[in-house]
């Protein structure tokens, strides 16, 4: 069988390193356009903040790696079409300029996601940036070092990451948002109040609710950012407001969301029953709604592309979904979130309602400690656990992924407010933190009704 791979960063590493290792008979070959494999981009902030101090350390394969296990791999390749009836496409090799055709049996599309670019007037400006692969972390690294005023534009995950990397730096950082909360997607009000505060307190300038409207330039140089609401100094601006699959290639060839993102079932098929996709380019299944999402995760990506080694033959293995289930560390603060919001379920129609608990993690008489804040969103009527987030200045996060488990399962309050935890003083008390908050949910259910 005659396997091509489009794109190889963590869905096309999994889906090839799985592939060749599972079967003998399968002849792989990659087409990948930029000259690295297995970046994790979500390792930029850290990079940009000096916090990794080896870059080699931000991949975790390579190219001599997969040629080693048998792969034909094709960097600085660039796939320019592709005819899915008559299983062909054309090819550039991007260092000779030499243009060819390839064939295939089976197709793996994992082309990934693009950052959205809005048409915001002196975009093209050298010092206006994004912020997705390594090529784009080495430019910003280097623009910064002489910039004294950085804008972030999105604050979204990266943008926030971003934000901190460049106030523990020294830099002047002004953090702009169309939305009136940070990280507005993922968390709820009572969380994201608390972060503001502590971005404020490091000497973050903060812009909510504002679109910006320009970049101001002059002679290639960013003088300053403008919005609907103000002007702010900037010698260097990073644009961070989301990402968009990289489906082009595919475009009126097999099934997509009106963004693109490329329509799978639950063994990674595409409409097209010789091709498979995985990653940023892809739907995924969301277990709390029961539907087709766009959620862009490298957690995604290397389960799906591992899925479709499984799958290439015949169909063995489903997709389980996801919840969404993320994290972050900022400014000494452990964040984790999973499921909807609890803004999210009213709009997805759920009778729903939020829990939030507030208590020590561990009991009392121990030397140190830290409080830990829950929230619970579940549905009035079945008592459904359909989201949650976590905020410690303690590292609870491995608790999110818990919850993750528990809103997969569909598990009730009353499920997790008596699931089984152990209990030792260094950790948590006899009735865990996650017993507790469901518990504190159940008494207001009685409220409620």
């Amino acid at each position: 069988m005659k396997v091509i791979l489009v794109g190889c960063t963590h869905a096309g590493t999994a889906a090839v390193k799985n592939m060749l290792t599972m079967y003998d008979d399968v002849q792989v070959t990659i087409y990948e356009r930029n000259d690295n494999i297995s970046f994790l981009s979500c390792g930029i902030a850290l990079y940009v903040g000096g916090v990794v101090k080896d870059k080699n350390g931000l991949f975790y394969s390579n190219p001599e790696e997969l040629k080693d296990m048998g792969a034909n791999v094709c960097m600085q390749h660039e796939v320019l079409s592709i005819d899915a009836k008559n299983k062909t496409m054309r090819v550039k090799d991007l260092i000779s300029g030499r243009e060819f055709s390839d064939s295939y049996d089976k197709l793996i599309m994992t082309t990934g996601s693009w950052p959205i670019i809005p048409p915001i007037p002196g975009k093209d400006c050298s010092q206006v940036l994004l912020c997705k692969n390594f090529n784009q972390a080495n430019v910003i690294i280097q623009k910064a070092k002489k910039a004294k005023n950085i804008a972030v534009i999105g604050a979204g995950y990266i943008g926030i990451e971003l934000v901190e990397a460049f106030a523990n730096t020294g830099k002047h950082v002004t953090l702009i948002d169309s939305m009136p909360r940070i990280l507005n997607k993922y968390l709820d009000k009572e969380v994201t109040d608390v972060l503001q505060e502590a971005i404020v307190e490091h000497g973050v300038q903060l812009a909510l609710d504002q679109t910006v409207e320009q970049f101001e330039v002059q002679d290639d140089q960013l003088l300053s950012v403008k919005t609907n609401k103000g002007t702010y100094k900037a010698d260097l601006a990073i644009l961070c407001v989301g990402f968009k699959p990289n489906t082009h290639l595919l475009a009126n060839q097999v099934a997509m969301m009106p963004n693109g993102a490329i329509e799978i079932d639950q063994y990674m098929h595409t409409s097209d029953e010789n091709i498979f996709a995985a990653g940023d380019s892809t739907t995924v299944y969301y277990n709390p709604t029961h539907q087709a999402r766009y959620i862009p995760l490298a957690t995604n990506a290397v389960r799906q592309g591992t899925l479709i080694a499984y799958n290439l033959k015949e169909n063995r293995l489903s997709y389980r979904g996801t919840q969404g289930t993320s994290g972050l560390f900022l400014f000494n603060h452990t964040i984790g979130s999973t499921g909807l919001t609890y803004q999210e379920a009213l709009n997805e129609n759920y009778d729903a309602a939020v829990c939030w608990f507030t208590d020590f993690y561990r009991p009392e008489f121990m030397p140190t400690n830290q409080k830990v804040t829950i929230g619970l969103v579940f549905d009035k009527q079945t008592h459904r656990i359909l989201g949650a987030q976590l905020l410690s200045q303690y590292d609870l996060s491995q608790a999110i992924n818990t919850l993750s488990v528990v809103i997969q399962n569909e598990m009730t309050l009353e499920d997790l407010a008596f699931q089984d935890f152990f209990f030792q003083p260094h950790f948590d008390r006899p009735w865990n933190y996650l017993n507790l908050a469901a518990l504190k949910a159940m008494e207001q259910v009685k409220t409620l009704k």
